[in-house]
């Protein structure tokens, strides 16, 4: 889940024309690009928290130690990488992507002890 800090970043890089403002005034026409935006979002996050996870893992197997305060300042949210007019290739769509591998070999037992106001999440920025 998003703190206010990131939903601001969202809601400032995920509109794609008209810089992310809804021009159309019909509520349902609102409500699709709300939407889509809410989709295009969960998209790049999904796709960041495969890549951090499949870094983690790599670094893991190199004999790199992480542990869970290191993991607590990265975030899902970035969006440096996204090029919305760049190149994009047709050829691939048929190809069925791996799995990804749901396992992180990382303790995150501290987290689920901790009272969440206490350490600091669900607070604003």
């Amino acid at each position: 889940m998003l703190d206010q800090a990131e939903a601001r970043l969202e809601a400032r890089h995920r509109g794609f024309g008209n810089r992310g403002v809804i021009a159309d005034n019909a509520p349902v026409e609102q409500e699709k690009a709300m939407k889509f935006n809410a989709l295009l979002t969960n998209a790049v996050i999904f796709h960041n928290a495969l890549d951090i996870a499949e870094i983690v893992r790599q670094l893991l197997e190199e004999g790199w130690e992480i542990t869970l305060e290191d993991l607590t300042h990265i975030s899902p949210y970035l969006t440096e990488h996204i090029n919305r007019f760049g190149e994009y290739s047709t050829h691939e769509l048929g190809i069925q992507p791996e799995a990804y591998e749901t396992e992180l070999d990382v303790d995150f037992t501290p987290l689920r002890e901790q009272d969440p106001s206490t350490a600091g999440f669900g607070t604003a920025a």
